[in-house]
């Protein structure tokens, strides 16, 4: 079964940078559709980005310019690189794999523990 641990979230300040990781198991990683979510304190889970087995990307508006996601096929394993850290980043982050392209909708039902941004002076 499909397995996801995230790691690297913290306290940071408005206008800093963190860098998220995602390693995954119990799947094709190679040829998936991979993406990252948060869901802020409140709200639904919603789709931040997204990057295809090609390495295309695509964004969500509000962090267009400021997140950059990133895949390392050898080591099963995703990245967002979140710069210019806005308040409204926080939450909780969690990646999961896409059956497509042009989905939002995760292609797993199960999710991994997830990893805390706040964005905070």
């Amino acid at each position: 079964q499909a397995q996801f641990v995230e790691s690297g979230g913290a306290l940071v300040e408005p206008g800093g940078s963190q860098r998220l990781s995602c390693v995954t198991s119990g799947f094709v990683f190679s040829q998936s559709v991979m993406a990252w979510y948060r869901q802020a304190p409140g709200k639904q889970r919603e789709l931040v980005a997204k990057i295809g087995a090609s390495g295309v990307q695509d964004y969500q508006d509000s962090v267009k310019g400021r997140f950059t996601i990133s895949r390392d096929n050898a080591k099963n394993a995703v990245y967002l690189q979140m710069s210019s850290l806005k308040p409204e980043d926080t939450g909780v982050y969690y990646c999961n794999a896409l059956w497509s392209y042009v989905d939002a909708a995760p292609r797993f039902h199960t999710w991994g523990q997830g990893t805390q941004v706040t964005v905070d002076s």
